[in-house]
């Protein structure tokens, strides 16, 4: 629990490339990512938006900026968490299709290509509103 800490969510961020949210493709473009309840995110865009569960994150390192963060799977880019600066932020729950990845990844470490279709983690930064 978040000891009476207000953990609500309002970022918006320019996201340079296409990204997963669940099972839903989001284009490249602007988005606001908002609290809808208290472990739900809502991410919008211009044309499209969706819904995510999510849980409390602490952050146990310095950083203090508000940012969304991508696990990056080869192409593919899964919103992974979002902050807004302080000590709190939300990590959304992994979709079916990034556990597949992942677990693919790790199988297939001894293949020469698995650095270019490897895992990565990519930081965007956000704006608090």
């Amino acid at each position: 629990s978040a000891n009476g800490q207000s953990t609500s969510i309002l970022v918006t961020a320019d996201i340079p490339f296409d990204f997963i949210v669940g099972d839903k493709t989001l284009p490249s473009g602007e988005y606001t990512v908002r609290s809808a309840s208290s472990n739900g995110l809502k991410i919008s865009g211009e044309e499209s938006f969706v819904m995510r569960l999510s849980n409390l994150a602490v952050e146990t390192s310095k950083k203090r900026n508000a940012r969304l963060v991508f696990h990056r799977y080869g192409q593919q880019y899964f919103l992974a968490e979002v902050w807004s600066g302080d000590h709190y932020g939300r990590q959304l729950l992994q979709s079916k299709k990034e556990r597949y990845l992942r677990h693919e990844l790790a199988s297939n470490t001894s293949k020469s290509d698995s650095a270019k279709a490897g895992y990565e983690i990519v930081e965007v930064v956000a704006q608090v509103r």
